[in-house]
């Protein structure tokens, strides 16, 4: 059974550095498509980024600039960081398994990133 963990501290204030961190289990970090998405209050799904199985990233346009995820071999995890966060970026944040045309197969149980002073 895959079980994907997102972790990280639930309050960020303005301009600093949102860290996440996903823990996987049941899979290889080393083995398929990892993503970061997020869903702010009230709107869909944001396709934040990825990182493939050999350590290529992949990232939102839109993001980019502010974004870098990472793996953990050893530990069997990747993260996400988004600099310079504003209360825009208050959202639940997942990870998921991409196995492309199986589709998003595994999501975290998300977790809850608030920007406030």
């Amino acid at each position: 059974q895959v079980r994907l963990q997102e972790s990280g501290p639930g309050l960020v204030k303005p301009s600093q550095t949102l860290s996440l961190t996903c823990t996987i289990s049941g899979a290889s970090i080393a083995s398929d498509y990892w993503v970061w998405i997020r869903q702010a209050p009230n709107k869909g799904l944001e396709w934040m980024g990825a990182i493939e199985e050999d350590g290529h990233t992949y990232y939102n346009p839109s993001l980019k600039s502010r974004t870098s995820i990472s793996r953990d071999l050893s530990n069997n995890v990747f993260s996400l960081q988004l600099r310079g966060v504003t209360p825009e970026d208050t959202a639940v944040y997942f990870c998921v398994r991409d196995r492309g045309r199986y589709g998003m197969d595994y999501w975290g149980q998300g977790t809850q990133v608030t920007v406030s002073s």
